[in-house]
């Protein structure tokens, strides 16, 4: 059996009806796990989940619309989640908001406020949901998609880098909680990604020629290259991993732009 194999797994992605997400319930489902699709909307998820069924039988995914900035909402997609599949063992947190680009001084509160709550609290949130089963079971893994906007410092991203820190540091809290008892909790941090929510930084040619300058890969990351990373820290792969943070970044923060 490969060290990659989930079968048997049920893992719940957040935003998982396009990007990273996507691509990660489709490699796990790759790989023989159940996978729960959500995002805000029900026709996008309905229509991700149809094509993981189509491609990997009947039954793999179900789809479950949730706004992760209302915690009825989470709460909902994990109470559907058992209903559906009797338990949750692996959860990835990839959803995420970042609704302001420019300098720190001029961010509003209810901008700061809508990253900080949905890119830190919903993730505490669906943790404290999720874990005491894993707990109960004594195994599970926690991944967050965090970003190397975490690692450095921005004049332009500089309260979704703050939240992005913030998530590491939970892995790394909760990886302490929970360890003892067999639940693992990790971090994955993309660079430049071909996602919608990073498509001002690519669409344009020239301006991912200086978006990937820095990086040694010198090009822009896919998907399906950060789902890799979330099948190995949700199989028997990454049985020894936990409190964590995977950076995939092409060598962009190990770099100095030769």
């Amino acid at each position: 059996m490969s060290l990659f194999d989930m079968t048997g797994q049920v893992a719940l992605i957040t935003g998982s009806s396009r990007g990273i997400g996507k691509a990660t319930a489709e490699a796990m489902a790759e790989q023989g796990a159940k996978v729960v699709i959500s995002s805000r909307k029900q026709d996008a998820c309905d229509a991700t989940a149809a094509e993981i069924n189509a491609k990997f039988g009947e039954g793999t995914a179900i789809s479950v619309a949730a706004n992760i900035s209302s915690k009825d909402d989470l709460q909902k997609l994990v109470n559907e989640t058992r209903t559906a599949f009797g338990k949750i063992t692996a959860l990835v947190c990839n959803a995420a908001s970042n609704p302001y680009y420019g300098p720190g001084l001029g961010i509003s509160d209810d901008q700061f406020r809508k990253i900080m709550d949905n890119n830190i609290l919903s993730n505490h949130w669906l943790i404290t949901m999720v874990a005491p089963e894993m707990l109960e079971r004594g195994e599970g893994s926690i991944i967050i998609i965090s970003s190397i906007g975490g690692l450095k410092g921005s004049p332009i991203i500089g309260a979704y880098g703050i939240s992005k820190a913030a998530d590491m540091q939970v892995a790394r809290n909760f990886a302490v909680e929970f360890g003892p008892r067999g639940v693992r909790v990790n971090c994955i941090a993309p660079g430049l990604v071909r996602t919608d929510m990073a498509r001002a930084l690519w669409e344009n040619p020239e301006n991912l020629k200086r978006s990937t300058a820095a990086s040694t890969l010198k090009r822009i990351g896919e998907p399906h290259e950060i789902a890799g990373a979330a099948v190995f820290l949700a199989s028997k792969a990454g049985a020894f991993t936990t409190g964590q943070t995977i950076v995939c970044d092409g060598g962009a923060t190990i770099s100095g732009g030769a």
